[in-house]
This record gives C-alpha cells, sequence and structure tokens, in this order.
C-alpha cells in the first residue's frame, strides 16, 4: 500500500522524535492513503513554520507488520473507543499517556473535533454526544507509526 506524508520538507529518514506531542494518536509518525490530504497539511505546515510543501511517498506492508507480531490497533469508525484513544493521546495535563501499539491506524481528529472534547472534559456533554457530533465530520484517515521496529515496514519510494 502507498502512503504519504504531508511535511514543509521531503523526509529522507523517519525521526519518530520530530513528531509532535499530544496528537491523535500521540507523538511518532503520521502518514495517510489519502495523498489530496498530505498535500493540504504539507502546505499548513510550510504556511505556519516555513519550508516547502513537500509530500513523501512510502511503501507500507502492514500485513508484514501483522504477521510479524507487531501491536496494530485499528478504528474503523470513530466510535466511543477511538474518541477515548485520541483525548488520551491529546490531555497535556497530568500524566502523559503512552498507549501499547506500534502501528494505529483511524479516523483523523481534525481541529473543529476539540470544541467537542472539551465540552465531553467539563461534563457538559457524555461521550454519545461526542460520537454523535463525530458522525457529521469528514473524517480523513491516518496511519501512525510509534515505534522503531514498526518503521520496518515502512520505506520511502
Amino acid at each position: 500500500m502507498i502512503l504519504y506524508h504531508g511535511s514543509n520538507k521531503p523526509i529522507d529518514k523517519i525521526d519518530l522524535s520530530q513528531g509532535k506531542k499530544f496528537k491523535d494518536f500521540g507523538q511518532g509518525f503520521y502518514t495517510t492513503h489519502i495523498k489530496d490530504q498530505a498535500g493540504f497539511w504539507s502546505r499548513r505546515i510550510a504556511d505556519r513554520f516555513g519550508g516547502v510543501p513537500s509530500v513523501t511517498e512510502f511503501e507500507f506492508n502492514l500485513d508484514a507488520a501483522i504477521a510479524a507480531g507487531l501491536k496494530v490497533k485499528i478504528f474503523e469508525k470513530p466510535d466511543k473507543e477511538w474518541a477515548l484513544f485520541v483525548m488520551a493521546n491529546r490531555k497535556q495535563d497530568g500524566a502523559e499517556f503512552h498507549h501499547e501499539y506500534d502501528i494505529v491506524i483511524g479516523p483523523v481528529a481534525n481541529d473543529n473535533m476539540a470544541r467537542l472534547f472539551g465540552l465531553y472534559d467539563m461534563e457538559i456533554i457524555d461521550l454519545d454526544a461526542v460520537v454523535a457530533g463525530l458522525v457529521y465530520k469528514d473524517l480523513n484517515s491516518q496511519y501512525f507509526f510509534a515505534t522503531e521496529e514498526s518503521l520496518k515496514y515502512i520505506r520511502r519510494i
């Protein structure tokens, strides 16, 4: 499968420590199978931090990663489990959350969803209301690589 990473420069070597903390699935390397989505992020990042919008292509072998025993979590849709997982990773107060997965695949929680998550944190709405609000969002997809071991199954092309 082909995956894309949007950034403000081409990616020659993946450095997990360069990923920002408190993102949907944690600190690591994010890609998507949607080229237009990667292009959008490359422009957004270049606008914020300078550089040149760049989309880097990778080949990813999910079957080989699973066969090798990597811990892979796949969220098929934005449900309660996904929402709680994303909120735990994004939470910036208290101890930093760390999950056990090498690779996580699932929907993107865009910036507009932060409002829903905030209302949940303030106990204004419940988890069912959060998930109901997600149904109407146009959610993109992300493939997240958390560990050095996971990087053995993705290569630049």
